[in-house]
């Protein structure tokens, strides 16, 4: 199936279900990031970038799928194997597309206090992604070669207790080595099997090939330390170098005692011996004061670590230094459904932008997806083409941008996406930064960290003239559902099962017997789906919106249960009898309040001003379940109000409005017929929000303690403003304070009017 026929497929079922579920979005501003209307403009932006030094072109390594013929991504690669083929994942070098987020590393990390709507998790996140090391540069002399072995370390500190150094499997040198060196090619390979992916390398068995190189340590004469290639070493951190100090690292203590390397701490935890410390199970990572290194003896971490930095220094072999586990960008993919990456290679000229005035660049649309491999390289015309610059014959880039690129941008062309370039700077001003964005917090450090950096690129490029995208964020939830399993073993989607006799799960066709699973987020894989358009063929939009509201707050997981769906749908089916079959009279829509009203209206007048404040601070603060709550509890003391006098029937009007209309953003289509019910010719829609007056949401009845000798002893409940004398009256009269007194009068007596009573016996 083609990708461009099933992609505006699905736009419209999209749309469709959207619509069928009563969003209020507006329509006229819709966009299709797959429509070259739209990505001509990134790929503008990206020639904007490459003029502006933000984006290039450079070898990295990738996972290979052999037999797919494609680049894959960390999670695709499972066990080392392709995810979709089953191949065992190589290692390989290719050229790639970067765009230079790390030019930016230091301003994504500073701003990110600034972000004050943000939740902190996500913050958190960003911190950890973007990874500010402070730390040293060390440049150790090899024994027998010119280069010296240049190591990043966060652990300056611990120089003294280095027992060996090791280098990335991709490192230079030990590229050089295995030239001549078959069984360290051999090692290499076996490493470049491995997963790109740092949690992967990080748990695999850490392994290492001793070059026989050896490096001089910069502080103690006739001490050299053995040069290893190891497999958790990382090119793309730091130099792609480390030294290893066994006793305050648990990955180097582990990689020390499988190879037979020393362990010499040079940390001494406070209290501790120094004569007797040693290393036992696990390395000592934490605090205290350096020992067995010479001129370090007796500082602290902080200070040991900026004095051996300033001495690297002063006898050349090193400094203080930054590092960042933020990388550039990756935005290269080998595959067909992405925007085109607007660049010719030609055999003279090399990498050559194409012009502006001939994008979009397109894709093409006679492609074959037989074959394994990227089918735009397999194009018999499409590839082929002329050099913009000397016109000789030359190649399209086939590689497409990451889909990402398309995400990073497209809040901005909501502001004018009709316009013949990306966005209107006008517009731009007016509208962005974006107010509020909802969002998955899977996306913390992938498309909410590259539209913040895109908003600087293109600021940068005078595109815009912000730096934050959004100003507030709320993280929702995943919707899950339980799982279910034939007795093939093969999942099944809800509809398939029933629940039979005492609760047995059977399936619908076959009454067999279903195996019950764990309650996982919704998945096409493991088909806990449900279609919102049977939801809302059999409940209607509204019960959906209002389940899904009132379930939980937005941040936390939802669980779709068939229950709550039918818990729903009979609360609004009592709301619409409350209102549409009630014999009790309303007051007419413009009929006065009432001088005096009797206590039971009253008290559900006053609850109406309570629970507009309350829903009001609700919806705010985003706690949906919160005012979904607030207004069932308002409604319940209105489906209880069954006096028949003026004062009845005008408070139950102004009640059923105030819920109707407090209800609306969640339910708008019952609102809606619900209000022209209630006899109002005007949409719902368009009146406003209900305004309370702060005064009557005040309660009006209070509970004061009351105290004997300092001890708590009773509560009275009492309208506000009481009196000293009634209250002291009302707690000498409550049965407990009888009890303890024991006919005695109490010998001093203390009111406080809405506060307290105390007594002393």
């Amino acid at each position: 199936v083609h990708p461009h026929g099933r992609t505006h497929e699905n736009i419209d079922a999209m749309r469709d279900q959207l619509t069928g579920m009563g969003f209020s979005y507006d329509w006229r501003r819709e966009i299709a990031t797959c429509d070259p209307s739209y990505y001509r403009h990134e790929q503008k932006m990206f020639l904007d970038f490459l003029k502006a030094g933000l984006a290039y072109r450079k070898e990295s390594w990738v996972n290979w799928d052999p037999v797919e013929n494609t680049v894959l991504a960390n999670e695709q690669v499972i066990d080392g194997k392709g995810w979709r083929s089953g191949a065992p994942v190589e290692k390989r070098k290719l050229s790639q597309w970067f765009l230079k987020i790390t030019r930016y590393a230091a301003d994504l990390l500073e701003a990110l206090d600034g972000l004050e709507r943000w939740p902190d998790k996500v913050r958190l996140m960003q911190h950890n992604w973007i990874g500010r090391s402070e730390g040293a540069r060390v440049r150790f002399e090899v024994v027998g070669r010119d280069e010296p072995l240049e190591v990043f370390t966060t652990r300056p500190d611990t120089l003294f207790g280095a027992s060996f150094c090791a280098v990335s499997p991709n490192h230079p040198l030990a590229a050089a080595l295995a030239g001549s060196n078959p069984a360290l090619q051999t090692f290499i390979a076996e490493c470049n099997r491995m997963s790109t992916s740092e949690a992967d390398i990080e748990t695999a068995e850490k392994k290492g090939f001793d070059t026989g190189l050896v490096a001089k340590h910069p502080f103690r004469d006739g001490v050299t330390l053995p040069i290893h290639v190891a497999n958790f070493v990382l090119m793309d951190y730091g130099t792609g170098a480390i030294f290893g100090c066994p006793a305050h690292d648990q990955r180097d203590l582990d990689f020390a005692r499988k190879y037979g390397l020393p362990v010499l701490p040079v940390v001494l935890p406070p209290k501790a011996d120094p004569a007797t410390f040693a290393i036992a199970g696990e390395a000592y990572v934490g605090s205290g004061s350096i020992f067995n290194s010479d001129f370090l003896d007796g500082m602290a971490v902080e200070a040991a670590k900026a004095d051996i930095a300033r001495r690297l220094e002063s006898i050349g072999c090193g400094e203080s230094a930054t590092t960042w586990r933020l990388r550039d960008w990756g935005v290269s993919r080998q595959r067909y459904w992405g925007c085109p990456i607007p660049i010719v290679h030609c055999p003279s000229c090399g990498a050559v932008p194409v012009p502006e005035d001939q994008l979009p660049v397109s894709l093409p649309e006679d492609v074959d997806f037989d074959s394994p491999g990227n089918p735009l390289d397999r194009h018999p015309s499409w590839k082929h083409t002329t050099c913009p610059s000397c016109g000789q014959n030359a190649e399209r880039e086939t590689d497409t941008f990451d889909t990402f690129f398309e995400s990073s941008w497209y809040f901005a062309r909501f502001v004018d996406p009709r316009s013949d370039t990306a966005f209107s700077r006008e517009d731009a001003g007016y509208w962005l930064p974006v107010d509020q964005y909802i969002g998955g917090v899977e996306h913390a450090v992938l498309h909410l960290l590259y539209a913040r950096f895109f908003t600087r690129a293109l600021r940068d490029c005078g595109y815009l003239d912000i730096a934050e995208p959004f100003d507030g964020l709320v993280t929702q939830g995943m919707v899950c559902h339980e799982t279910y399993k034939g007795p093939d073993g093969k999942w099944l989607y809800p509809s398939e099962i029933a629940h039979g006799d005492g609760g047995v799960v059977v399936t619908v066709d076959g009454g067999a017997p279903v195996i019950v699973g764990r309650v996982e987020k919704m998945s096409k894989s493991k088909r806990n789906t449900v279609d919102p358009a049977h939801i809302i063929d059999a409940y209607g939009a509204d019960t959906a919106r209002l389940f899904m509201l009132s379930d939980s707050p937005p941040e936390r997981d939802l669980e779709w249960t068939e229950a709550g769906v039918d818990g729903a749908w009979r609360y609004l089916n009592r709301l619409w009898r409350a209102i549409t079959e009630t014999e009790l009279a309303l007051a007419p829509i413009d009929a006065p309040k009432p001088d005096t009203l009797s206590p039971a209206a009253e008290q559900a007048y006053r609850a109406c001003h309570k629970t507009i404040l309350s829903v009001g601070d609700s919806i705010e603060r985003f706690r949906f379940n919160s005012a979904v709550a607030q207004i069932r509890e308002l409604t319940n003391l209105l489906f209880a109000l069954d006096g028949n006098g003026p004062d009845d029937a005008w408070v139950r009007r102004f009640g059923w409005e105030t819920a109707v209309r407090l209800i609306a953003p969640m339910t708008p289509h019952i609102a809606e017929e619900l209000w022209s019910y209630l006899g109002h010719h005007n949409l719902l829609a368009g009146a406003p929000w209900p305004e309370a007056d702060p005064r009557l949401a005040e309660d009006d009845r209070i509970t004061i303690a009351v105290q004997i000798n300092g001890k708590l002893r009773a509560t009275i409940e009492v309208a506000k403003d009481t009196t000293k004398d009634s209250l002291i009256a009302l707690a000498l009269a409550h049965p407990n304070v009888v009890k303890i007194l024991d006919g005695n009068p109490p010998r001093k007596v203390i009111a406080v009017p809405n506060k307290i009573v105390n007594l002393v016996a």
